[in-house]
Parts: C-alpha cells; structure tokens; sequence
C-alpha cells in the first residue's frame, strides 16, 4: 500500500497496470474482512447527506404558515415564495458547482464540505432576525442541498458493485423521502405542542443534528475507488476495492477501471467541450437532461412544499393540515421501499413509464375533484388521497429512477460534472414550479393549475417512451463503452 512519503500518480501519467498491483497489499493485517458490511456502513453514512436534504426541502411545509405569523418576516404570499424556492435557487447552483468540485477534488471530500455547510446554514435560518437574512441563509442552505443531491449518488454509484447498484443508490432516495417524513412528523408535534408563532425555529433547527453525524461518519468513510483510478492513484484504489468487494470481484473491477481510464487518457482529454462536440456525449447529455425535467415538471414539489397549504384549501384547518401531511411522508418512504425492491426485478424504463403515468392520472383527477367538489370535510379528504396516490408513484418509480440513472449515465471524465450540470436543470425546474405555483394558483385557481401539470405529465411520458435507454445490469465501464457505440458518429468512432 502506498505511504504518505510515497508520491502520488497523476491521471494521464504513466501507470502501473492493475494487473501488476498485489492485493495482499490491500488486506487488513488480521486478515478480518466484511466486503457487504463495510459497503452497508458506508450507504450508511454517505446517504446522511439525502437525509438532509429531505429534511431541508420538506420542514418548510409545515413552517411556512408559522412564519408567515412571525411579526419579524412579515411574509405575503410573494415572499413566502421567496423563502420556500430559494432554497431551490441555491441547490441549482450548488448541484453544478458541487458536480465539478467532486470530479475534482473528489468525492467524499466534498460530502465533508457540504456536512459544514449544512450546519452553519441551519443555524443561520434558525436565529435569522429578519427576511432578507432568511432567504440569504436558504440559499446557503440550497448550495448544500444541490451540491449533496450529486455527490452523494455519484459517490454511491462507484462506490456498488453492477449487480446492486440500483439497490444501493436508491438508498439515498429512501433516506430523502424519510427527511421529510420526519420534517413533517416534527412540524406536526412542535405545533401541536405549541402556539407560539416562533416555533418555527425549532423545527428548522432538529437538521443540525444529521449533519454532525454526516462529517464525522465521512471522516472514516474511503473515498471512490474510480475517483483514485482516475488520478492514477491505483494502490488506493484496490485498498478501496478490496474492502467493498470480494476478491476476484475487486481485481476484474480494478482492471475495468484501469482500462476506461487508460483509454480515456489515450484519446483527446475531455472537458466541458465534450458536451458540445462529442456525439456520443452530447446525446447522453440530452437525455441526462430530459430525466432531470421530467421528474419536476410532475409538480411533486408543489406538494412537498406546499402540501399543508393545499390541504387547507381543500377544507383542513392548519393543525389538521399538518397532522395529514403526515400521510404524504408515510407513503413517500413505504413506496420508496417498493421502488428499491422493483429496482432489482424490472428495468429503469419502464419503471419510470409506469410512474410518469400514474403521477400524471392522479394529478388530472385533483383538477377534476378540486373543480368539481365544493370545499369540505369530503373534498379534503378526496384531494389527501389523491395526493397519497401520486406521491407513490412518484416517490416509488419516478424519483428512484431519476436519481439513479443520472449517477450511471456519464462517463466517468465528466461524471460530476454532467451530474451537477443536469442537476442544475433539475433544480432550475424545481425553482420554477415552487416559485410559481401559489401564483398560478392565484392567477386560474387550484384546478387549472393541477391540469397544467397533466398536460406537461403526457409530454415527459412521451420523452421516456422515445428517449430513454435501459441500463440496468451493467456496470459503468461497460454503459460508457455501449453508448459509444450506440450514440457515437460513425466517423469519431472509427477515428
């Protein structure tokens, strides 16, 4: 194993092949190992960081209406809007440039960033005097949002091995969907367990507990073994290997690596060029993006942010609201289950076939009840039902798929940063529907509103059925080497 008085290989100088790498070097002097335990403990701790920002994304459902109270914020329904999305705002910025610094410096180290980031940005909304501190502090809050929602999947995604990738990944997902159900579960107790109009505070401050646990977990977690095969870094990176792997497994995946590598050094070095002039890139890159928008433009936002507003215009007063969205977060984690478990029976595409479908139906049946009914005790349970519905086919196909697929897609020279530029789009889309959703409901009403969303649901439907590629089954090396050959210009192949 190399020493810290050893010098470090680059990416792109000469290399030993992996073939020449012993692994005896990578075994624990008492010969004591646990490949599938280390690798749960790593899912473990990695996946802290979509507890976060599950946590963060959700606890404004509930605190909002508080906040609106507070004779410090001074919120209208402009700003309220302000305050929920620029969290969202944040984490589009944050998904980029947390995509570039991850390829860059690597991996686990940026996860150790955005844990600090997280906690100063917390405690920054928790004691924020005034509104303009508030959406400052979101923002903050956002980069480390943003910046998780692509590390921490593209750590997972090199981190499993082909077989349980799926599983593996969509943990982070579950973790997510469990934020918010314990964002919603706290709001719901604080509230209950208090009128003071500043409780709000309370509730946002319980995330400062995940992310201590987040940076000293990663403080003992190994960084991505394709990331230090990518900076030639190889004796690292069969330690790594070693320790998540069986040993046969370890050595046929360190000669994988080292061969996408070498061949990526071998050709032209890539940079964000590649988006631009690369055929095969380019293509994957349209369809990256197409899964980002396709899993906002759904709308699932507009009730994960907005879900005790809209239960209250259904006919539930602001306790009963918050009591109810509970339901919304039970589900989001049951149905994330399931989605985990069809992961490893059924292929990516017709998963999110199936759930771009079902969120669509559930939205147009909302438009049609919310129009239809008059507001009451049987129209707010009608639209909490139906939400329930959407939610799971959201939360146990659309989001599970969306999240994975973007960590396996790109190639592993521009992998976070194509992760963090399609993300930045994810959460651009995001932006827009958060920001703009109680306008649009102000401007044509709740039912027109839900229609829209219908309406944009049948066209990422038909994006899916067209665009998406299956990729299940496949490690890394071998998805970079069949898109070229599948999207690659017969002329750049042959040169």
């Amino acid at each position: 194993m190399s020493t810290a008085s050893e010098p470090r290989k680059r990416a792109g100088s000469a290399t030993p092949s992996t073939t020449e790498l012993d692994l005896q070097d990578a075994r624990p002097e008492n010969g004591r190992r646990n490949p599938k335990g280390f690798l749960r403990l790593v899912t473990i701790i990695s996946t802290f960081g979509g507890l976060l920002f599950g946590y963060d994304t959700g606890v404004i459902n509930g605190a909002l209406p508080y906040m609106a109270e507070s004779d410090q914020l001074n919120l209208n329904s402009f700003t309220e809007s302000l305050v929920a999305s620029s969290l969202v705002f944040g984490a589009a910025i944050g998904a980029v440039a947390g995509g570039r610094l991850a390829d860059r410096y690597g991996r686990r180290t940026i996860i150790l960033y955005l844990a600090v980031i997280f906690f100063v940005a917390t405690l920054g909304c928790v004691f924020a005097p005034n509104l303009e501190l508030m959406v400052l502090f979101r923002l903050l809050l956002g980069l480390a949002v943003g910046g998780a929602s692509v590390a921490v999947p593209t750590y997972l995604s090199e981190m499993s091995p082909a077989a349980r990738r799926g599983r593996l990944v969509t943990q982070n997902e579950l973790m997510i969907v469990t934020g918010q159900l314990m964002a919603f579960t706290f709001n719901a107790i604080i509230a209950n367990l208090s009128d003071d109009h500043h409780i709000w505070r309370y509730m946002l401050a319980i995330a400062t507990l995940p992310a201590v646990v987040l940076w000293f977990g990663m403080l003992a977690m190994p960084e991505s073994p394709r990331w230090l095969g990518k900076q030639g870094r190889l004796a690292d990176m069969m330690s790594v290997l070693y320790r998540v792997r069986e040993e046969n497994e370890a050595k046929a995946e360190a000669q994988d690596i080292n061969r996408t590598t070498e061949e990526e050094a071998a050709a032209v070095r890539v940079r964000w060029t590649a988006l631009r002039d690369v055929t095969w890139i380019r293509r994957v890159f349209f369809i990256g993006c197409g899964i980002a928008v396709v899993q906002q433009i759904s709308g699932v936002n507009s009730i994960m942010y907005y879900g005790t507003q809209i239960l209250k215009e259904s006919g539930f007063d602001t306790q009963a609201a918050l009591v109810a969205n509970i339901a919304n977060g039970v589900i989001s984690v049951l149905a994330t289950f399931l989605g985990i478990w069809l992961l490893g029976k059924v292929g990516r595409r017709p998963m999110l076939m199936v759930g771009v479908a079902g969120t669509a139906t559930a939205l147009l049946l909302i438009g049609v009840f919310s129009m239809v009914l008059p507001t009451g005790t049987t129209r707010a349970f009608i639209v909490l039902a139906l939400t329930v519905t959407f939610l799971a086919f959201q939360q146990g196909a659309t989001s599970p798929v969306t999240w994975l697929m973007l960590s396996e897609i790109f190639p592993l020279s521009i992998r976070g940063f194509a992760f963090g530029v399609t993300g930045c789009l994810l959460w651009l889309t995001n932006f827009l529907v958060g920001f703009f959703f109680l306008q649009l409901v102000g401007w044509f009403g709740i039912s027109a509103t839900f229609f829209l969303f219908f309406a944009l649901g049948c066209c990422a439907f038909v994006f899916v059925k067209r665009f998406l590629p299956e990729t299940k089954g496949r490690t890394l090396e071998s998805l970079e080497r069949e898109f070229k050959q599948h999207y690659g210009d017969p002329a750049e192949a042959a040169r």
